[in-house]
């Protein structure tokens, strides 16, 4: 674990395995870290809080420069580890270590554009000034699926901003974790400011980041049902929550649109990461008209697909992450067609070929999806393309925003019109219009409804890392 500067072992002496999700080998040893190393990380954090939040923009931005440098300069490295320990292709680790780098950079400038306010007052002895201010020590829990990414998503922030932080990373990807620390370790970012503390049980470590008083946010990436628990219980102290939670997007189809154009779009997006991600779409709309032509090309495409190793050449659908996220696509993907979905390819655990030592399944799509399959429902973070027909009569927007989830939504149309009703009207807070990758450093990311709280990225990203504090000046 890094804490204060330094890498240390766990307070206990135990560690516990990561695994290539590809093989089931393991692949490294960390520190199983309980509450008692979480606590030092907090002393540290709140330790150097007052000498980094008293750094000018000018001094904290250098640090973050420094780290994108880094970062870029080790890209072939972090994707390597990634990809053995996620298992994702490598060229899909090489993009996200490059997105990750874009939080760096992004924030190294914005951290200089945290700007104040004056404000007229009726008084003619009175004047208002508004200052931004860090909002102290940030608990940070990232997920397993974008390992790397989401780490700077939020440290970059709070460093930008004034903060310290303690970051509690996902159990399945900690060395991930631990080379993007080793990185601001070599920025010379100073003691104390971040803060690594890797766990196998996470509960302990999560539950004295809502307690301790010192922690001012606290910052997730995980799941819809976790994410409610962490808002319920820090609002016993009015911490700061940001929740990027979980997703069931909308992929419309208009009948206007390129079927094949759409089709190689979904192909795309949905098995991103093997679908292992919250903004991959889960319910696709296609109306009757352009049914036949889009379904032809995603199957050729999707047949395409070659399963394996992300080291290996060609490959496009690496691993779930464990056999209960295997087991759960599976479950959907067998309750869909017992109610009457048509396998149209893939619906199977893959284990030719060495595939068995992985938790592989086959890239699939599903033609025939209705209201009353658990998979128009829930959110599969898996290879499956559920296929819903939709014709004229059909009230195409009440059908995509009948979830809880408001995360992204993406949409196919020639038509400005219809592109602007639908981008309007969709209860989701992004929206890709023709757009399957509608994200960016630069871009606010976040969802509605029970898709989350705050956001990450663009000016925005700022916001949840700062307090307002207004001076009131009698002259």
């Amino acid at each position: 674990m890094f804490i204060n500067g330094a890498w240390i072992s766990a307070e206990s002496g135990r560690e516990f395995p990561s695994y290539n999700p590809a093989s089931g080998e393991i692949i490294g040893m960390v520190p199983d870290g309980e509450a008692i190393d979480a606590h030092k990380a907090i002393d540290a954090a709140a330790g150097a809080f007052p000498k980094w939040s008293s750094q000018t923009a000018y001094q904290r931005s250098q640090f973050l420069y420094r780290a994108h440098a880094l970062m870029m300069e080790k890209l072939e490295h972090l994707a390597a580890v990634m990809t053995e320990e996620q298992g994702k292709p490598i060229q899909a680790a090489r993009n996200e270590v490059r997105y990750a780098a874009d939080f760096l950079i992004w924030y190294a400038e914005e951290a200089k554009r945290i700007y104040g306010q004056t404000i007229p007052s009726d008084r003619a002895d009175q004047r208002f000034i508004v200052l931004r201010q860090p909002v102290g020590v940030v608990a940070a829990i990232t997920p397993w699926n974008y390992p790397i990414s989401m780490i700077t998503r939020k440290v970059a922030p709070a460093m930008a901003a004034g903060c310290t932080i303690v970051l509690k990373p996902a159990e399945a990807t900690p060395l991930c974790a631990k080379a993007v620390f080793e990185i601001l370790e070599a920025a010379g970012i100073p003691e104390g400011v971040v803060n690594l503390v890797t766990a196998q049980t996470p509960g302990p470590i999560g539950e004295l980041f809502l307690t301790d008083p010192r922690i001012r946010k606290l910052t997730f990436t995980g799941s819809t049902g976790v994410g409610k628990m962490l808002a319920r219980e820090a609002a016993e102290q009015m911490k700061r929550v940001s929740l990027e939670l979980g997703g069931h997007a909308p992929f419309i189809v208009c009948q206007d649109a390129d079927p094949k154009r759409a089709a190689t779009g979904l192909s795309l997006v949905k098995f991103l990461n093997t679908g292992q991600a919250c903004i991959s779409p889960n319910r696709v709309f296609v109306h009757e008209g352009a049914m036949d032509a889009f379904i032809n090309e995603l199957t050729r495409r999707v047949s395409a697909m070659k399963a394996g190793s992300g080291f290996d050449t060609g490959v496009r659908i690496g691993p779930l992450v464990n056999e209960a996220a295997l087991d759960k696509v599976d479950r959907q993907v067998r309750d869909a067609v017992a109610k009457g979905a048509e396998l149209v390819v893939g619906g199977r655990r893959m284990t030719e070929e060495g595939l068995d030592r992985g938790f592989f399944y086959a890239p699939t799509i599903l033609r025939g999806v209705t209201p009353e399959m658990v998979i128009y429902r829930e959110e599969t973070f898996g290879p499956v393309a559920p296929i819903i027909a939709y014709n004229d009569a059909d009230d195409l927007l009440a059908m995509a925003n009948d979830t809880r989830y408001g995360l992204a939504s993406y949409v196919y149309t020639n038509d400005l019109k219809t592109a602007f009703t639908l981008f309007e009207g969709l209860e989701f807070a992004i929206v890709g219009i023709n757009d399957i990758n509608p994200t960016s450093a630069a871009a606010p990311f976040g969802g509605m409804k029970e898709s989350g709280l705050g956001r990450e990225g663009g000016i925005q990203g700022l916001d949840d890392y700062l307090e307002t504090k207004l001076g009131g000046f009698s002259i």
